[in-house]
């Protein structure tokens, strides 16, 4: 619980704790919130739950602030960036092997005993492929940071992700739920 917690302080209630702070004077100015989650704010991905929940929260969180801030002439928009995390240096192969490591000792005893450590151990190494598969360009990202900021109609939703996330996010959010999950896990 205490990574669910980590997460969530930093990814959401933090984005929360400053907007909110700064929500009187951005009315009195009209001017934008432009917040950043993920794509896994719109899809959930297998060993990633607590990353998946901070942005789900910051996804309604935002949409939420656009109804809500509407009438004052305010602009909220979301970055959901894809798979960026070698262009933002987020995380290292080091950084996952240590936290994989942490979790599995902070995980309670029967959790393991149903999971096993193989199988956390092949979780570990998709994060590694997932982090090594990573877009090391990010100018897409920037580029939508700059146009929700400037631009006289900005977009609610910008989605700077390469084709292959950007059909996945689509396909997994508009079809059937049974059908979805078929092509996720197959």
């Amino acid at each position: 619980m205490a990574h669910y917690k980590e997460i969530a302080d930093v990814n959401l209630w933090g984005t929360i704790r400053v907007t909110k702070a700064f929500l009187p004077l951005i009315r009195r100015a009209k001017g934008r919130v432009v917040n950043i989650a993920s794509m896994f704010g719109r899809i959930g991905i297998a060993g990633q739950s607590a990353y998946c929940i901070s942005n789900y929260g910051m996804e309604a969180f935002s949409d939420c602030l656009r109804y809500e801030q509407r009438r004052w002439g305010v602009k909220v928009s979301i970055i959901e960036p894809g798979n960026v995390v070698a262009a933002a240096d987020i995380l290292t192969r080091d950084h996952i092997e240590s936290t994989a490591r942490r979790l599995w000792d902070e995980t309670d005893e029967i959790v393991q005993e149903d999971y096993g450590k193989a199988y956390f151990d092949r979780q570990t190494i998709s994060m590694k492929t997932f982090c090594g598969s990573s877009s090391k360009d990010i100018a897409p990202v920037i580029n939508a940071i700059t146009d929700a900021l400037t631009s006289r109609y900005p977009y609610c939703r910008y989605e700077p992700v390469d084709t292959y996330w950007w059909i996945r996010l689509h396909v997994l959010n508009y079809l059937p739920t049974p059908i979805a999950d078929w092509l996720y896990n197959n």
